[in-house]
């Protein structure tokens, strides 16, 4: 099969989204057997020298940019695929709606439906296309991608896509070069929050419980690490003034050569987000044996197992107590370390870039099915 992949997310300053679709199509072009090609389009952005090497795929890049493109494919439904990418039998959306083809089966990607529950907390594209065209888009998709079964059951009930066009292809553990052998616990570590800084992570929660815990005592440092939204303004004139002042730090985003050295020198990871379509941190924490503190919504009770310490995101004093443990209690921490280390193992690349082929395979036969269809009328 010649299969193309929407690689835009992954283009610059990966997210979880752009992370996931990057191991995606590195587990995936690694097994061998078909043709990857990956798509970029932005104005100014350019694929990273040496990313077709790497990756093992070929690279269609084009100087269009994504706004304007994403308008014309979500409202106009043009132009296919293959004007711009060349001849393909599947076309991968990293996103939930359908990229236009001709001839090409279309596979879509949906982690979660916040957008669709909370779109005052999303940005202007996400929130002028998603909850308008997900669920025709959904059901039309030969296949719909999810990565987790939680992440499934509101595609298959909220969207009405039948249950076997959804194909689960959970994130894989990532292999660290010095950590995920032993629980990472140091006695001065910092708290560590990794992420976007955007409402849906629920920041302001979490400098509350830091000025509970501050008022408790803790002379630990919480360190804020991701790429600051324009809605992050709030909580970054908040740590600059007492009492946070000198006792939270906003790193900004992380490179991925530099995120083993943040785990290492971390106590714990806490991830209080209000929803969250698989929590990739999460499980990168596990794998990197780091205690995990996390929200009890969306993926991340599936995603953490009996590994985590699951809290209400709502729940300021619960959130303070459930961090305070982790960073006082080393005993207890190192247990929860040592279960995230188990419980991370159970993830890999390799069974989801099976589960991604079996995905393919459904959609083109659907696409086939669907043709003979609509040729015989």
């Amino acid at each position: 099969m010649r299969i193309l992949v929407d690689y835009r997310p992954a283009l610059r300053q990966r997210t979880g989204v752009g992370e996931y679709i990057h191991r995606l199509v590195e587990a995936y072009a690694g097994s061998g057997g078909d043709e990857v090609s990956i798509f970029t389009s932005s104005w100014k952005d350019r694929p990273a020298p040496g990313l077709a090497r790497d990756l093992g795929v070929r690279v269609v890049d084009r100087r269009i940019p994504v706004g304007v493109l994403n308008y014309l494919w979500h409202r106009v439904g043009w132009p296919p695929v293959e004007s711009l990418a060349g001849p393909c039998d599947v076309v991968h959306a990293a996103h939930p709606l359908v990229i236009p083809a001709r001839s090409a089966a279309q596979v879509i990607t949906i982690h979660d439906l916040f957008f669709l529950t909370n779109p005052e907390r999303t940005g202007a594209e996400i929130r002028r296309d998603y909850p308008a065209l997900v669920a025709p888009h959904a059901r039309r998709a030969h296949a719909v991608i999810t990565s987790t079964e939680h992440g499934k059951s509101l595609v298959v009930n909220q969207l009405g896509v039948p249950s076997h066009h959804v194909h689960v292809c959970r994130a894989g553990a990532p292999t660290w070069q010095r950590l995920g052998h032993a629980p990472n616990v140091p006695e001065d570590g910092y708290a560590l929050f990794l992420g976007t800084l955007e409402p849906r992570k629920n920041i302001g929660a979490l400098l509350d419980a830091w000025q509970l815990l501050l008022e408790r005592g803790v002379r630990q440092r919480l360190v804020l690490a991701g790429r600051a939204t324009d809605d992050a303004a709030a909580w970054l004139a908040r740590i600059a003034e007492p009492p946070l002042e000198g006792h939270v730090t906003h790193l900004g985003y992380v490179e991925e050569q530099d995120r083993e050295t943040l785990y290492a020198g971390a106590r714990l990871l806490v991830l209080p987000s209000l929803d969250e379509g698989f929590g990739l941190t999460a499980l990168e924490a596990m794998s990197a044996g780091v205690p995990l503190v996390a929200s009890n919504r969306g993926s991340l009770p599936e995603v953490a197992g009996d590994a985590a310490v699951l809290i209400d995101p709502t729940d300021v004093r619960a959130l303070a107590a459930a961090i305070e443990r982790a960073l006082t209690d080393t005993a207890w921490a190192t247990d929860r370390a040592q279960a995230g280390l188990a419980r991370a193992q159970t993830f890999t690349w390799a069974e989801s870039a099976a589960a991604l082929r079996q995905a393919y395979l459904d959609a083109v036969m659907r696409r086939r099915a669907g043709a003979k269809r609509a040729h015989r009328h």
